[in-house]
């Protein structure tokens, strides 16, 4: 007599806690967690972004203070953006390589607080430094079009790397999304000896209204768009061309910004990618979520998890987000 087929009840892997965690087939870890903090010229206490509740604009004390609470949870990375006065901006973004501008001052605070034990990440990018708020140099084509010139704002993501290298950071981000950037800067470091400072290309980063809230946070000045050279929402395979170009060129991470509206993106080029691949949880994702949170909509922490680890399944190895911090404590927990 044939022996009848066992039951199939996939419900008895979901028994008890104890064994939902047993048959996890993805893992969260605090050292999987990047937390972007911004420092900002001319304040005395640290000033909450409004668009962002419990994200602040930091001082050097202050920024220090939650860098110290974000290796306390075990978090091993944090990404800087600095937060120049409106006087020191220019058209090149030239405060973004002064030795003594508010960026490479905190990133060298940093170095000397944590050494070794803390990674610093620079964020390699004009916008926060230009009057005019783009990603490099404003020039016209020759129809007289306003346009970012790609080639001339290479030498100036040369300066601000090297700038933020001998300042103390372990890894340059360059988010310009220029073509040749990544090359243009690796040779840059190479020739001033920075061989180990690691680069985290945004390799894919989209032309995206969910940056909103950080354009209050860094104080931008942009007028317009950046839609002739951030990627359109529209197209993926444009993604892969660009993080093959990025690996080539001697990138030792690449990016996908904004993380949730592009898991697709996410997980597509983690298939392919030889190196290590990081989503950024931008400042609208936070804010969404933060709000539906404070309204009694949805339970913050929850969804805050559960969104972190749909990121992490999709393929991403490192996650950019503020939540890093309450992430942290919670799988700590």
């Amino acid at each position: 007599m044939p022996v009848p087929a066992p039951e199939r009840r996939p419900r008895r892997l979901r028994s008890n806690p104890a064994m939902r965690e047993l048959v996890a087939e993805t893992s969260l870890r605090p050292a999987d967690l990047i937390l972007p903090v911004f420092i900002a010229e001319g304040i005395t206490e640290a000033r909450e972004i409004t668009s962002m509740p419990g994200v602040y604009q930091h001082t050097t004390d202050s920024l220090l203070r939650i860098a110290h609470e974000a290796l306390d949870a075990g978090i091993r990375c944090i990404d800087v953006f600095g937060v120049p006065l409106d006087e020191n901006k220019d058209a090149t973004g030239s405060e973004s390589w002064n030795p003594e501008g508010v960026l490479n001052k905190a990133l060298g605070a940093l170095r000397t607080e944590f050494g070794d034990d803390l990674l610093i990440m620079a964020d390699t990018c004009l916008d926060e430094f230009t009057d005019h708020g783009h990603c490099g140099v404003v020039s016209t084509d020759r129809h007289g079009n306003s346009i970012v010139d790609n080639d001339a704002t290479l030498p100036l993501y040369q300066q601000m790397a090297v700038a933020q290298a001998r300042a103390g950071a372990h890894l340059i981000s360059p988010s310009g999304m220029m073509d040749g950037q990544v090359l243009a800067i690796r040779d840059a470091l190479d020739a001033e000896g920075f061989q180990d400072v690691s680069i985290m290309a945004y390799s894919a980063k989209y032309a995206s209204a969910f940056f909103g809230p950080f354009r209050e946070a860094v104080g931008s000045s942009l007028e317009g768009d950046r839609r002739t050279y951030q990627q359109d929402p529209a197209n993926l395979r444009e993604s892969l061309l660009e993080v093959q170009l990025d690996i080539e060129e001697g990138a030792d991470f690449v990016m996908v910004k904004p993380a949730m509206p592009y898991l697709d993106v996410l997980a597509e080029i983690a298939k392919v990618s030889p190196v290590p691949v990081a989503a950024y949880q931008v400042s609208g994702e936070y804010a969404m979520l933060q709000a539906a949170g404070r309204n009694g909509w949805v339970d913050l922490d929850a969804v805050m998890m559960e969104s972190l680890v749909g990121i992490k399944r999709a393929g991403a190895n490192q996650i950019l987000t503020y939540f890093a911090i309450e992430a942290a404590k919670k799988l700590r927990a």
